[in-house]
């Protein structure tokens, strides 16, 4: 069993991608790799900002992938 959570992408920084969602607004963003959500999902880094996706949660909560929103 899996959970999805819509994510906007707000910015890069260096590496990392700062990401909303249910849980973690604009005021405590949370920080993945940029590079794991070009991969799961096919969009171009440079388009990252501003992305909405799904984040893929296991049962504990735990992120398993990003898909296209």
């Amino acid at each position: 069993m899996s959970n999805r959570v819509p994510v906007t992408v707000l910015l890069l920084i260096g590496e990392q991608a700062e990401i909303t969602t249910p849980q973690r607004d604009h005021t405590d963003p949370e920080r993945v790799s940029a590079d794991r959500i070009t991969q799961d999902t096919g969009i171009p880094r440079e388009e990252l900002p501003g992305a909405e996706v799904v984040a893929v949660l296991d049962d504990e909560g735990d992120l398993v992938r990003f898909e296209r929103a």
